[in-house]
């Protein structure tokens, strides 16, 4: 399992305890060249360095993972370089969240890569109880994914709906609109998630998507945790609000507080870009997987 920073630097000593976490699991993480780098004024590297620490990883026959060290800033300075033949030529599970979003979904939309929304390396194998290991195994075996109320699913809009499990971080699916790199939400069963934004500021985004017509054709919408995403003095369900405001008219199925990507522990993985269901129905709700995530079939564009 190769382990690489495509964005910002990352704490040595972070990428030291999520590295010893991983090899007690019994996986053989290796660093990449630049994996504990510096560079000016956030970066681990140079663009072309961490493109190279990437193709490197996809290209060696060796390497049977990819699991990055933390997200940050910085990875959509690599998006002109990505080399989508290389890496379509040597597919294989790659996890991250937060700013790689940007891109595992261009790789997700040019050539069916499915991505792994899941924990990374000194943002949650660092800490105790940091990752959700029965998601992150599987994803990787099996496959077949459930979440529930176990993993923080909650009812916000019932109903039941099934699709292309598709998303990532909110603010960097919005920073790409208007761009070549814009994400392929259309139609989609979407997973949204962020980090310390005020419920306004969700709004803004959710608006930016519905006015870029990102929505039209949605089977349904799963949001993370959401972790500090509210206002202080608020209603403390106005985030909640907020969503049913601009999502509710949709009539399609709402579920809140998956706990994947930026959360307060326990990190589910989520493959992207394969066929789930979401059954919001009943007092259980649950996301369940219908294909496996390793050599599932193509579903890009």
């Amino acid at each position: 399992m190769a382990v690489l920073s495509p964005a910002s630097s990352a704490s040595p000593e972070k990428i030291k305890h999520g590295l010893e976490a991983l090899w007690s699991l019994g996986y053989d993480a290796v660093a990449s060249e630049h994996a504990l780098g510096k560079h000016p004024p956030y970066f681990s590297g140079t663009p072309e360095e961490r493109l190279d620490d990437l193709h490197r990883a996809f290209a060696d026959p060796e390497i049977r993972a990819i699991i990055c060290t933390r997200g940050g800033y910085g990875s959509n300075y690599m998006l002109e370089g990505l080399d989508l033949d290389l890496i379509r030529r040597h597919p294989k599970p790659f996890f991250a969240y937060s700013d790689m979003t940007a891109v595992q979904t261009w790789l997700l939309d040019q050539i069916g890569l499915v991505s792994f929304h899941g924990p990374m390396v000194a943002a949650d194998f660092s800490v105790q109880n940091g990752v959700h290991l029965e998601s992150f195994r599987s994803s990787v075996t099996t496959g077949m994914v459930e979440a529930g109320a176990e993993q923080g699913l909650r009812v916000l809009r019932p109903g039941r709906a099934g699709g292309v499990i598709y998303g990532g971080c909110l603010s960097i699916l919005t920073a790409a609109l208007g761009t070549r790199y814009s994400p392929q939400t259309e139609g989609k069963l979407l997973f949204l998630e962020d980090v310390g934004t005020k419920p306004y500021q969700i709004d803004r985004m959710l608006r930016q998507m519905i006015l870029a017509g990102k929505f039209e054709g949605a089977r349904g919408f799963i949001f993370g945790e959401m972790l500090d995403c509210g206002s202080r003095g608020a209603d403390p369900d106005l985030l909640q609000q907020v969503i049913l405001r601009l999502l509710g008219p949709l009539e399609v199925p709402i579920a809140i507080g998956l706990r994947s990507g930026h959360v307060s522990g326990g990190n589910v993985t989520l493959p992207l870009g394969i066929e789930a269901e979401l059954n919001l129905e009943s007092d259980q709700p649950l996301l369940r997987y219908l294909e496996p995530a390793v050599n599932p079939p193509k579903h890009a564009g």
